[in-house]
């Protein structure tokens, strides 16, 4: 986002825990902001309980289209939670300056080392088309505009609160500790991770399922099609399950979830089988560090060219790894609903031991592709000692450029990287949740 000169943006420091105690100097004037950086990783080493911090910018003009959030409707939980924040703060100048228009940008800050208990494959650096190879981190206002024209002014925001003695009390936003500019707002945390690291689950989804889709349309297997078809047809149940949670409802049978779990478990339990097959041919196919293409080819079907089955396999890895991390979230959102006193942290604890599994089928299959990736090829032994001919070496090459490609991009959160969620509010009350990311 290109704000212009002179902007104040408010920003809020909420708790997700009741009794928080916050560092004498989290309470400043304004703030720039590389001391508002600074002031995040204080919060986070010495608060007694986690902090995320919360901008209200002004919603830019225009934004990438490409970024496909989930939408919420004016009346959400989380649609509610914002609002009644801003309507405790509403007497402040930088709070009316944000919001008076009803298109605002919120961006939550999620501090690093509450980031990595849930975040490894459920975030990750937004990859940027304005530049190649690059990510996203400050908000972006159109194609080709990748920097901010000018820095805003942070202004710490108190939300008021009737009786406070020096403790933060209740769960829900708009209660704070007085003197301190803290704000305990689990919900609205719980709601924002929840509905962020969702949408950052489905784009992969997407992806995925495009790529199968291009794949599929050369390779004209039945199997393969009824493969993908099953897995994408638990979206439907994934998603009503999605908004009803989101909505403090309670999922019954009737939503098909069930039956849309049993699909995808039984979808990565087909990827940890091929996964194992392909690091046992790994084993077989190499001789004195250099490998035949025509085994290569035998052992990993297609991988040599374009498509081919082994690549789709790879695709369908991806699209059930991507629906489990969604179902992964609405479990962790129900186990964080469970209990009002403490939501954000069982939300987390449930993210954290769920995943594990699908985290070391994905490591595995990222291990599968680096192996590949450095494998040397040799020329068939029916051609040793004699001349090859061009065509022969173009060949040769080709495959070997297309193997080192296969190497997975080191796109994982990066070590002390917090999680930014921005969620897009808009006249009408509705809102859209951008995948979360790596900041």
């Amino acid at each position: 986002m290109s704000d212009t000169d002179g902007t104040i943006v408010p920003v809020w420091t909420l708790s997700t825990t009741e009794g928080s105690t916050v560092p004498a100097f989290a309470d400043e004037g304004t703030l720039t902001s590389e001391r508002l950086g600074e002031l995040r990783s204080a919060l986070a080493a010495f608060a007694s309980a986690p902090l995320v911090t919360l901008e209200a910018h002004p919603l830019p003009a225009k934004r990438d289209r490409s970024l496909v959030g989930l939408p919420l409707d004016g009346m959400s939980p989380l649609a509610k939670e914002l609002s009644r924040l801003v309507t405790t703060t509403s007497k402040t100048p930088a709070v009316q300056q944000a919001t008076q228009s009803g298109e605002v940008l919120y961006r939550m800050h999620v501090p690093a080392k509450v980031a990595a208990q849930y975040g490894k494959g459920l975030v990750k650096p937004m990859t940027s088309k304005a530049v190649d190879g690059g990510v996203y981190g400050d908000l972006v206002a159109g194609a080709g505009k990748s920097a901010i024209a000018a820095k805003a002014t942070f202004v710490p925001v108190e939300a008021a609160s009737a009786g406070a003695t020096g403790t933060a009390v209740g769960a829900a936003a708009g209660t704070a500790a007085a003197g301190t500019a803290m704000t305990v707002a689990a919900p609205l945390v719980l709601m924002a991770v929840a509905v962020g690291t969702s949408a950052y689950a489905d784009q992969q989804r997407q992806k995925a399922i495009e790529n199968i889709t291009g794949l599929l349309e050369k390779l004209h297997d039945d199997k393969l099609e009824a493969e993908r078809s099953e897995l994408d047809g638990c979206r439907d149940a994934i998603d009503k399950a999605t908004t009803l949670l989101l909505d403090r409802g309670k999922v019954g049978s009737s939503l098909g979830l069930d039956s849309a779990v049993h699909a995808i478990s039984t979808a990565t339990q087909r990827a940890e089988t091929r996964v194992k097959k392909w690091q046992a041919a790994l084993d077989t196919v190499r001789e004195d560090d250099h490998v035949d293409v025509a085994k290569l080819e035998e052992a990993f079907p297609g991988v040599a060219g374009e498509g081919g089955e082994f690549r789709a396999h790879l695709e369908m890895a991806a699209l059930a790894i991507a629906l489990k991390r969604r179902v992964i979230v609405l479990q962790g959102v129900e186990a964080g609903q469970s209990d009002q006193d403490n939501p954000f942290e069982n939300f987390v604890r449930s993210l954290r031991d769920d995943q594990q599994r699908i985290n070391e089928l994905e490591e595995r299959i990222g291990g599968v592709l680096r192996q590949l990736s450095a494998l040397e090829l040799r020329s068939p032994k029916r051609l040793i000692d004699k001349v090859m001919t061009r065509k022969q070496v173009d060949t040769l090459l080709e495959v070997s450029y297309r193997l080192r490609a296969l190497a997975p991009a080191d796109s994982a959160v990066r070590t002390g990287s917090d999680v930014v969620i921005e969620i897009e509010k808009h006249k009408d009350g509705t809102l859209l949740v951008l995948p979360a990311r790596a900041s």
